[in-house]
């Protein structure tokens, strides 16, 4: 089974049909979706509420079990907090957070990170160049996220292998897994990474066999997303981006349970709906 673990809203007057027909035709049997942007953020649409953004994402995932809805927050807008309590009343799974104008240690935003991760919510990240016509991708490097280590608990991703850093990003990651090692239990911080494009293809081969290869315990930390969008979901685009990794795992010998994880069961225990079934192992300093 294939979940896609990374599809944008962009439309509130959007409707539903025909989007469980393109993900059929893809192959994919559930995703992870995205609200409509905070008012901050560019679009070309009149901005919703909160309240209205966290109702049209819901509305769209409702009765499917496989459509987990994640609400985009802008954590340093005033309100954050009472907008992170509201969206778990809800029933919001996790949250989408794009670092645009601050970095992610920013005071500002760690108090909201903190009551996420108290509600047992994750977040997914934007990481890596940021296509948004702004000079913003320097708060986006993976080690300015090393910040959120200093929040007990909580469950993150960054997202396209944070392109063009990737290299950076699997040290990061390497560094968060080595902290579990003196913050075991609840309090650890667990980070995943989210391999939708991201990468052109051209570094894609490279990107995965570094990612996959580079001796730390990921296996159960990696899942797929498409960075599509739901009514204009790309089937060429998401079968071509499937079948270009399944080839890649193959070739570096991936097995084929690890390949069904990054497929499905990763972004499942990503949205806290599945356990890691054995502990991680810690790699030593320096690894």
């Amino acid at each position: 089974m294939i979940l896609d673990g990374h599809i944008h809203m962009r439309d509130a007057s959007e409707g539903k049909d025909g989007f469980p027909e393109k993900l059929r035709l893809a192959g994919v049997a559930g995703a992870l979706l995205i609200s409509l942007p905070p008012p901050v953020y560019r679009n070309d649409k009149p901005p919703l509420a909160s309240a209205e953004r966290m109702n049209n994402v819901l509305a769209w995932c409702g009765g499917d079990v496989n459509l987990f809805p994640f609400y985009w927050i802008d954590p340093l807008e005033t309100d954050a907090a009472e907008q992170v309590a509201l969206a778990v009343q809800k029933g919001i799974r996790g949250f989408k957070i794009i670092c645009d104008r601050y970095f992610p240690g920013d005071p500002r935003a760690m108090p909201v990170y903190a009551a996420i991760a108290a509600a047992g919510r994750p977040i997914l990240f934007h990481s890596g160049i940021l296509w948004d016509g702004r000079p913003s991708s320097q708060y986006n490097r993976p080690a300015a996220f090393e910040a959120l280590l200093e929040i007990d608990g909580l469950r993150f991703s960054l997202a396209h292998i944070s392109w063009p850093w990737c290299d950076e990003c699997i040290a990061l990651y390497g560094k968060f897994l080595n902290a579990r090692s003196s913050r075991r239990g609840g309090s650890a911080v667990e980070m995943f990474i989210d391999v939708t494009p991201g990468t052109p293809p051209i570094y894609r081969r490279e990107a995965l066999t570094r990612l996959f290869t580079v001796g730390y315990d990921i296996a159960d930390n990696v899942f797929f997303g498409s960075d599509s969008c739901v009514n204009q979901y790309n089937v060429a685009w998401v079968k071509e981006w499937v079948a270009r990794d399944t080839a890649i795992f193959a070739e570096i010998g991936l097995a084929q349970g690890v390949r069904e994880a990054v497929f499905c069961n990763n972004l499942r225990r990503f949205v806290g709906l599945a356990a890691k079934t054995s502990p991680p192992q810690i790699p030593r300093s320096g690894m």
